[in-house]
């Protein structure tokens, strides 16, 4: 069945302050290899362009049995999901070597470019398309709880460099956004065990976010981002210490 297989050697500017690959730039690694699957596969980023359709991302989960370190040469493998309707579904799985370190699934949204309303999946998927059905891990719990401003951290203003080319705060941004609700010394003492993200609503220039969390035990957390008081981005990050 297919597999789209590819090879990142890290860099300097991919880790944090004790040299583990970023939250932000494996999502960023993972992106990459999906596009390169979608381009191989027929609905890559440029054939889409033509039409003014374009793919964004509506969820993430991604679990990592280690952190990946600087100095290693990350494997992704990647393949589509047979969609639904409205919902693009894509799995990864993570080595370095022989060594599995992590899976991750993934859910998309066709949208039409102008007013970025929905678009059916069967605008590009057809019936005769074939779909590897192995999955790299089983989840489904796409929902997160609301929190609320329960614990504000801080606010964060979108900038130019937040954006992508859809012109709002690019999917990555989000986890550096989020993950600074957090401390250094809280950071540097504990790995990501798990992550769930949930884009509820894109940001665009100038709004201000207004980053809160609040602890669940067990070293779960979540964070929320907030636009005037309207929920934009939710994360569920579990740690190991």
């Amino acid at each position: 069945m297919y597999r789209h297989i590819r090879d990142f050697e890290l860099r300097y500017t991919d880790t944090d302050n004790i040299d583990r690959l970023k939250l932000s730039s494996l999502l960023s690694l993972l992106e990459e290899a999906a596009c390169s699957s979608a381009d191989e596969l027929g609905f890559g980023y440029e054939v889409l362009k033509q039409k003014n359709y374009g793919f964004i991302l509506v969820n993430w989960y991604v679990e990592l049995s280690r952190p990946i370190m600087l100095g290693e040469k990350l494997t992704v493998a990647t393949w589509p999901i047979k969609p639904n309707r409205f919902a693009v579904f894509r799995d990864f799985e993570l080595f370095v070597g022989d060594d599995k370190v992590g899976v991750a699934t993934s859910r998309w949204c066709l949208v039409n470019l102008e007013n970025f309303s929905l678009l059916p999946s069967d605008y590009i998927f057809n019936t005769e398309m074939t779909f590897n059905e192995n999955r790299a891990v089983t989840f489904s719990s796409w929902r997160i709880p609301e929190i609320g401003l329960s614990e504000k951290r801080y606010s964060k203003t979108v900038v130019w460099s937040d954006y992508d080319h859809y012109n709002h705060v690019n999917n990555t941004k989000y986890a550096d956004i989020l993950l600074d609700a957090f401390s250094v010394e809280e950071l540097s003492r504990s790995n990501i065990k798990n992550v769930q993200i949930k884009y509820v609503k894109q940001c665009k220039y100038g709004d201000v976010l207004d980053v809160s969390r609040l602890e669940e035990g067990d070293g779960l957390w979540t964070v929320e981002g907030r636009v005037n008081g309207e929920l934009r981005i939710q994360m569920r990050v579990c740690f190991d210490g």
